[in-house]
């Protein structure tokens, strides 16, 4: 754990509530409250960031922890955005990813701009050779 200033930087996942209301306020699509407390603790990798006890961003890696990781839940309080935490965020990511096995295979899904965030992390988009879909049970 560090800190930069007032910011907190802690490699945890939010408390279920303080996930599910920085989803909501960030504009990320809802998830329900029992997905999120059987999800959280299967997080791979979760970065959070804190103003005192204030949650104000966060990031999560998920997947089977050798071969398949996805970068999700990327999400900064809008009046935190334009400061950088979508960077720091995406910087902490990217540090834990270089830790897992060779011929990985990392993904997320970019919406809309984001994608611009994520290529100065490495990403590059998958099309034409393949596309991003979704199922919704």
């Amino acid at each position: 754990m560090g800190t930069t200033g007032k910011l907190d930087i802690r490699h945890e996942c939010p408390s279920v509530e303080q996930y599910l209301a920085l989803r909501k306020e960030a504009g990320l699509s809802a998830m329900s409250a029992e997905g999120a407390a059987i999800g959280l603790p299967r997080s791979i990798f979760a970065v959070t960031l804190y103003e005192e006890d204030s949650l104000v961003g966060m990031g999560r890696v998920i997947g089977d922890g050798g071969c398949f990781f996805q970068v999700t839940d990327i999400a900064v309080k809008p009046s935190y955005q334009g400061r950088g935490l979508g960077k720091l965020i995406m910087w902490e990511i990217r540090e834990f990813l270089h830790t897992v096995p060779d011929k990985a295979y990392v993904s997320l899904i970019a919406d809309g701009e984001a994608s611009k965030l994520y290529a100065q992390y490495g990403f590059e988009s998958v099309m034409p050779r393949s596309q991003g879909m979704f199922l919704r049970p």
